[in-house]
């Protein structure tokens, strides 16, 4: 993994710009005890960290100003192989991290890529995003760029090279029935999900449309979480899709990705 991600990425956060290496990532980390891992972790100089201690080592920002799929996302960038939560009752293999637990018993979970933040859902716009990258950087794809959603960060998504092919993705979450802000976290939203999806499905084919326009010899992709309404609205358009050559690709819940 370690000769995938690219030397140096640069990115904003909380209206700061900053530059991360991986030599960076590495020298901060050589003397560092990793913490306990309690549901993502990512493998520098051999050793698993807890990636929000890794990003925070690395960078020198406070973990209380990000959160771990902007860790997970940057990370995976520079080519650093990430890993997500594993059933706790089942011993993990001898390179994986094995995962915190309490006293207290935890059922079994799945091994998602990418799990949903506290109190969120793994289909919103960043953990797609962040599934997205993962996956990509560890097929050996170069992230030339990624999009901050938290801010709206205008432009592509994520711009990802391979084999001399260059692919601008832009990315969509699947609505939800209540309100992301805390101060709402009561109220049900007017709109439906499923009337939502509509809008947000036609604001990325009109998206995949200009990259295609103004990047032509780029892959022109989307990446949607794999929702029912999705799909039909998909298979809908799916042969005009096909004559502007713009692509979509499905993120599952457990953080693969599929692609035609």
């Amino acid at each position: 993994m370690s000769s995938q991600g690219r030397p140096s990425i640069q990115f904003t956060l909380n209206g700061q710009r900053y530059e991360l290496s991986r030599d960076g990532v590495e020298s901060r980390l050589i003397d560092v005890a990793p913490d306990a891992i309690r549901k993502h972790a990512v493998r520098v100089n051999d050793t698993w960290f807890p990636v929000i201690q890794a990003f925070e080592v690395a960078t020198g920002i406070p973990r209380s100003e990000f959160m771990s799929n902007t860790a997970r996302r940057h990370l995976a960038a520079l080519g650093y192989e990430v890993a997500g939560d594993i059933d706790t009752r089942t011993a993990p293999p001898a390179d994986r991290p094995a995962l915190a637990t309490s006293a207290a018993p935890r059922p079994p979970r799945r091994d998602p890529a990418m799990a949903a933040e506290p109190g969120g859902e793994w289909h919103t716009e960043a953990n797609v995003q962040a599934a997205l990258v993962t996956a990509l950087a560890g097929e050996g794809w170069r992230i030339l760029s990624v999009a901050n959603t938290a801010t709206k960060e205008h432009g592509i998504d994520v711009i990802a090279s391979r084999d001399d092919q260059t692919a601008g993705v832009e990315v969509k979450g699947y609505p939800s029935r209540g309100y992301a802000d805390p101060a709402r976290a009561g109220e049900v939203k007017r709109t439906s999900p499923s009337t939502q999806a509509g809008h947000w499905y036609s604001q990325a084919v009109l998206a995949a449309m200009r990259l295609r326009g103004k990047e032509p010899q780029w892959r022109s992709v989307i990446a949607l979480p794999d929702f029912p309404r999705y799909r039909d609205l998909h298979t809908e358009t799916a042969c005009s899709l096909a004559a502007a050559q713009i692509e979509v690709w499905w993120v599952d819940q457990a953080g693969a990705v599929q692609r035609p």
